[in-house]
């Protein structure tokens, strides 16, 4: 028989040496020219003029009612970031241990279960003793779901990505029995829906924004330090590099495991107390609203990196906010700041795929 040769894929991917930062920047930079290129294109398919869109778009991030309060001018972008930003920060534990936790969302969810019970059944505490025990309760719900994927990745070597994905759904339809059964507010004349806090129950504001923005920035500083000056960040690292590595020098890759997730899930649940007790005062399906996945394109766009995620996440909000404002102001169907949206984060995320590979042609030819 004759053999059978194989050839070479006309084009394939290779993983490239590491460009510079300099390089780094210049792809970014163009990757944001090239999106607000493409998104231009599509605003005038809609018909209108695309300057004017950014310009309010850049606007209506802005829009405040009260002048009297700092962060007034941009309240509603703060609000959007806040969850965001937390749930970005607990994402990045498991991330930088190489453990996928797609399961943000029902870390979240079950954070605000915990910390609603709390604000439902025990709002005649002092305030600030109630402030407390809501937060370790979000932190210890949101916590004890992330342990359930990584107790079976440690245990059964189950894949954590499906794992997680699945909980998030789980998560979601605890909230849909409390509503429709234990927590349903009596007075809702039989339409299912959890009672509004007291107003003992909700979060502080600080600069006219609930203090959830000062956590966060707090948990910046606490993660960053976590990760990069501690015996346990440092015990991540070697875990995500190699588990044989880390049991040789003497680590339990299980235990490191399981700890990461409960501090990854415990983060994700702060987010959540944040949201239900300090925007939404109440609990509902929409107390993660989707932040969990869109904290998975933060977290890689920042580079797992805590002060990164600050900015990114921040742009995030802006994006979304001013999306909305602008829409409305164009008589736009919402789908289409949506479709913008994408167009966006299309060319962002795309980029970083450019930083990372190259094309290789038949014969080994490169192709940037």
């Amino acid at each position: 028989m004759a053999d059978i040769i194989k050839k070479e894929p006309l084009i394939r991917i290779a993983k490239r040496a590491e460009r510079s930062n300099k390089q780094k920047l210049i792809i970014r930079l163009l990757s944001v020219l090239l999106a607000i290129c493409a998104g231009g294109i599509f605003i005038l398919i809609l018909g209108k003029d695309p300057f004017s869109y950014y310009v309010k778009m850049v606007k209506g991030a802005f829009i405040g009612k009260n002048a009297a309060s700092p962060f007034m001018p941009f309240k509603e972008t703060i609000k959007i970031m806040i969850p965001l930003l937390i749930s970005s920060l607990g994402i990045t534990l498991a991330f930088k241990m190489k453990f996928w936790n797609i399961g943000a969302e029902g870390q979240i969810i079950m954070g605000g279960v915990f910390a609603s019970y709390f604000a439902l059944y025990h709002y005649d505490m002092p305030h600030y003793l109630l402030f407390i025990v809501m937060f370790v309760a979000a932190m210890i719900g949101g916590g004890l779901y992330g342990i359930i994927p990584a107790f079976f990745k440690a245990k059964f070597d189950t894949n954590e990505t499906l794992l997680t994905l699945m909980l998030n759904y789980i998560a979601l339809y605890v909230i849909d029995w409390l509503t429709k059964g234990a927590w349903q507010d009596p007075e809702s004349k039989g339409y299912p829906k959890i009672a509004r806090f007291d107003l003992n129950a909700w979060l502080d504001s600080l600069g006219g924004v609930q203090i959830g923005w000062l956590i966060g920035l707090v948990l910046v500083v606490l993660v960053f330090i976590y990760l990069k000056y501690t015996k346990q960040g440092y015990e991540i690292t070697v875990v995500s590099d190699s588990h044989a590595t880390a049991r040789y020098a003497g680590m339990s890759p299980s235990k490191i495991m399981i700890r990461t997730m409960f501090l990854s899930g415990a983060i994700c649940g702060i987010a959540g107390m944040v949201q239900a007790c300090g925007t939404e005062h109440t609990l509902s399906t929409s107390v993660a609203g989707g932040v969990g996945f869109t904290a998975i394109i933060v977290a890689w766009l920042a580079n797992l990196n805590p002060f990164g995620i600050l900015v990114v996440s921040f742009l995030f909000a802006v994006l979304e906010k001013g999306s909305t404002v602008v829409s409305s102001e164009f008589v736009l169907s919402p789908y289409c700041s949506n479709v913008l949206q994408g167009i966006i984060l299309f060319f962002v995320l795309g980029c970083e795929f450019f930083i990372r590979y190259r094309f290789v042609t038949r014969g080994g030819r490169k192709n940037d």
